[in-house]
């Protein structure tokens, strides 16, 4: 064989041999890639305040026309000579202490909004240390079904235990008329008590939900497989 035949056969085989690695390259080409993590899908929410939540209606919300607090009654009502905010305040503070008139005059709370401890005395520049939350605002109730309640029916669940707690009262006031989707608790240790807290009484209330609302009640309940249910 000649030298130049010779040089030719060896040109040719390193040209095959350099498209075959090529070909084993690109047809392999993830082996190259960093490995692209996929998202973690979210846990599917498990517990009897989901349970409750998927029987929920989903509707957009109502006009608030019409909507004012005396639609839920003049203040807070009146039970065996002791109001409502008095009443909550003696189930939530710690070590109350009860004057004339079932006015809770002093205690102890462990605010479940902040997560801080709140001494409470009665007083004109210290009673709004804390104050009463409607946990489902009267505003949002209004506007996701309770203007189809009846006046009697709309004062039970202004008043209704299960709908109040005691709270430090910034965190009350900026929630304000907030839903879950657009306010939950600073203290996040407590978001999946609130959230089915408000499904429970949204439930309890024939009112219904708006899609942002169901979809950010989700959004904590799958952090919390199996939350129950509150009682009042």
């Amino acid at each position: 064989m000649s030298k130049g035949n010779y040089r030719l056969r060896r040109l040719y085989g390193l040209v095959v041999s350099a498209v075959v690695v090529l070909v084993l390259v690109f047809t392999n080409e993830s082996m190259w890639q960093p490995a692209v993590e996929q998202p973690q899908q979210p846990a599917t929410p498990t517990g009897k305040a989901a349970d409750l939540l998927a029987t929920l209606p989903v509707k957009g919300r109502a006009p608030k026309t019409g909507y004012a607090r005396t639609q839920f009654g003049d203040g807070w009502a009146t039970v065996n000579g002791c109001d409502t905010r008095n009443i909550i305040l003696n189930r939530d503070l710690k070590d109350p202490i009860v004057g004339e008139n079932c006015k809770v005059l002093s205690g102890t709370l462990d605010d479940p909004y902040t997560g801080k401890k709140i001494v409470f005395t009665r007083g004109a520049d210290t009673s709004d240390d804390v104050q009463i939350d409607h946990v489902v605002a009267l505003s949002n109730a209004w506007q996701t079904g309770a203007q189809q309640l009846t006046t009697d029916r709309r004062v039970a669940l202004a008043n209704d235990p299960l709908e109040l707690i005691a709270v430090d009262g910034s965190a009350n006031q900026n929630k304000s008329d907030g839903d879950a989707a657009t306010w939950l608790p600073p203290n996040k240790a407590f978001r999946c008590q609130y959230v089915a807290r408000q499904i429970a009484v949204k439930a309890a209330y024939t009112l219904w939900v708006t899609q942002g609302e169901h979809d950010a009640m989700l959004r904590v309940l799958a952090l919390c497989p199996g939350q129950e249910l509150p009682s009042a």
